[in-house]
């Protein structure tokens, strides 16, 4: 059995859905939003459903970004299970947060952002107050099977976010995606800080794509996403989201046959009217494509005496 709850969010994402998975184990996938309002939801669902907080056994968090990870704690009796990046936010692990803002400093700087947008670096830093504060019980790893679930297999799925796990049941063809295919609008593959410090920033849209193409060698028949509804024509889906990210890029493309830029002047070209509202995204959305065109050997990336990257048609 599974049951989606929908639970509401204060983020222009709107609601996001939670799943109660039912077997030998009672296990929630994700768990909404540390609000007043997703915890109350949370609970009345729940009650119509016939369950208490104190009956959930498991909480599976597909990834780290507040919408997803907020009531951990307020299921007091469970076990909380994801991929190993996301317990260093669960425990506000200390180092990874120093970690993570010298990070988007150095990617601020490399992208040739000036100076005067430098307090993004700080607001990179996602709403740890609206995320849980419990650290993992379990990790959980690509091939892993879920606990109390025959069938169900953890799923690394990155580019969304670093600490991306779905849950796929290959026998039934569901998938319990999280964020990784959603009905509606393309996920943002977001520029986010290594697991390791000793690895280079994570090229978050060639993870995504590559996630979304692996979906196209299994056989899934429905996906249940983290917003909106379910998605019944996946593989179709995915062909079509790969292709138009890919006219995306051949945009990008075309401007710079100009002159070599900057990430920060090809946002503000592809972006004029929101990059400075939506620095995070839209610098994300540019550097993906960038990203995209150095690995097709489109163009070169190269970097200038102050250490700001360039690109360049080849």
């Amino acid at each position: 059995m599974i049951a989606k709850i929908i639970t509401p969010t204060p983020f222009a994402v709107g609601d996001v859905n939670c799943f109660l998975l039912k077997g030998d184990a009672l296990t929630l996938v994700d768990a909404a939003t540390k609000t007043p309002e997703a915890h109350e939801v949370l609970r009345l669902k729940l009650k119509e459903l016939g369950y208490t907080f104190n009956d959930i056994e498991q909480v599976f968090v597909t990834h780290h970004h507040p919408d997803h990870c907020g009531w951990v704690e307020a299921f007091d009796r469970a076990e909380i299970l994801g991929h190993p990046y996301l317990n260093y936010w669960l425990s506000r692990d200390r180092e990874f947060l120093e970690r993570h803002d010298r990070f988007y400093e150095q990617n601020l700087h490399e992208e040739g952002v000036p100076e005067e947008y430098s307090k993004w670096a700080k607001r990179f830093r996602r709403s740890v107050d609206l995320m849980g504060n419990r650290p993992l019980d379990r990790i959980m790893n690509e091939g892993d099977d879920l606990p109390g679930h025959p069938g169900w297999k953890a799923q690394e799925s990155l580019g969304h976010a670093q600490s991306h796990l779905s849950l796929f049941n290959e026998n039934e063809g569901i998938l319990l995606g999280g964020d990784l295919l959603l009905e509606k609008v393309s996920s943002n593959p977001l520029i986010e800080p290594p697991f390791n410090k000793e690895q280079g920033r994570p090229k978050a849209l060639l993870q995504y794509n590559a996630s979304l193409t692996r979906l196209l060698d299994l056989p899934v028949n429905i996906v249940y996403g983290g917003h909106g509804g379910e998605v019944l024509n996946a593989h179709s889906l995915i062909t079509e989201r790969l292709r138009k990210q890919d006219d995306r890029a051949m945009k990008v493309l075309g401007m710079l046959k100009e002159k070599p830029q900057t990430v920060f002047e090809m946002t503000k070209r592809l972006f004029p009217a929101v990059y400075e509202k939506e620095l995070g995204l839209t610098l994300s959305e540019t550097l993906g494509q960038l990203d995209y065109l150095v690995e097709k050997e489109l163009i070169d990336e190269t970097m200038d005496d102050n250490g700001v990257h360039q690109y360049a048609i080849r």
